[in-house]
């Protein structure tokens, strides 16, 4: 059955258009205590739940061996910071742009911003500031060359806030592109050498990750509420072509990179052993994306247990392979 089709997801959002009219969307209500408190909405506005996404800086020391070295570690570590700062200004400009379009969502309107919470003034001068501070911090405490990083991603995410999000396929690209940019900032912290299979896998899986999650929000909003433009150029069809063609590439171009590291390893080959948990993971998180449960991919990393527990043995046995040449 077509996702767009089902009648209980035009029932979930049903509720929102029934109260009031489509070009006058609804504040989302404020929530009580705490949790709709000004302080605690700042906090969220930033989405720290997100940072998870930037431990992908420390994926270039790890496959060069060099995480535990002092001059690498420390350097990798404020680039994590500089990357959280500069991704919270971007999503803090995002929602204040798309606020119209978050009250429209049935997950997205609890956002602090589309709930009133959290003025948008304030968020864009917040946006500012922080976007401020990671790029100088990026050129006194390591190289100017992360800022070059940092700058890029900022820039091309604005521009995908501003108007390429309307603009199917290159919004795939594009989204894809942070995650990327986020491996190449560690290496490039750290002064190391960026592979081409890293790239490759980085570049495809972040593909996979981004076709999975418009799936997933093609599957929650359907023909109820269209929040976002580019939703309807794509089919469920096409979008599961999409992360199946990068998943593919992926797995190919990290079993190429993990035969190569075999190779030139004494006793048991650990990268080569490691296309098991690589290839798993990915499986394992297509199971998710295949039931439209992947409009959040830091949400299904951290609940996901037996996901979770892949990665950790995926992480090992690269540290093992890497570690043991």
């Amino acid at each position: 059955m077509h996702p767009q089709s089902s009648p209980a997801l035009a029932h979930t959002a049903a509720p929102d258009e029934a109260t009031e009219p489509a070009s006058s969307p609804p504040l989302a209500p404020r929530l009580p205590g705490f949790r709709g408190s000004f302080a605690w909405g700042l906090v969220r506005a930033l989405r720290p739940r997100q940072w998870v996404k930037n431990v992908l800086v420390l994926a270039v020391p790890l496959a060069a061996g060099e995480i535990f070295n002092p001059d690498v570690m420390g350097p990798t570590a404020i680039a994590f910071v500089l990357f959280c700062l500069s991704a919270s200004g971007v999503y803090l400009v995002n929602d204040s742009i798309d606020v119209e379009e978050d009250r429209r969502h049935p997950r997205k309107r609890f956002r602090p911003i589309a709930a009133g919470i959290v003025p948008r003034w304030l968020a864009v001068a917040m946006a500012v500031v922080l976007i401020a501070v990671a790029l100088t911090a990026a050129v006194l405490l390591t190289r100017p060359e992360l800022a070059l990083v940092l700058g890029s991603y900022v820039v091309i995410q604005l521009a995908y806030c501003v108007f390429l999000k309307n603009q199917p396929v290159i919004d795939l690209a594009v989204v894809a592109s942070g995650f990327l940019l986020r491996g190449i900032a560690g290496g490039v912290a750290a002064g190391l050498l960026l592979s081409q299979w890293f790239l490759l896998v980085a570049a495809f899986g972040s593909l996979f990750m981004v076709a999975g999650k418009r799936y997933s929000e093609l599957v929650l909003v359907g023909d109820a509420a269209q929040t976002r433009q580019t939703l309807k150029e794509y089919s469920a069809s096409y979008l599961r072509f999409v992360w199946s063609l990068s998943a593919g590439v992926a797995v190919t171009a990290y079993s190429l990179w993990a035969f190569e590291m075999g190779e030139v390893q004494e006793g048991i080959p650990w990268s080569t052993i490691s296309i098991a948990p690589f290839v798993m993971a990915i499986l394992r998180y297509a199971v998710d994306v295949d039931k439209g449960a992947a409009g959040a991919p830091e949400e299904i990393v951290l609940r996901d247990r037996v996901l979770l527990c892949l990665g950790v043995v995926w992480v090992a046995t690269v540290a093992l392979g890497v570690f043991f040449v």
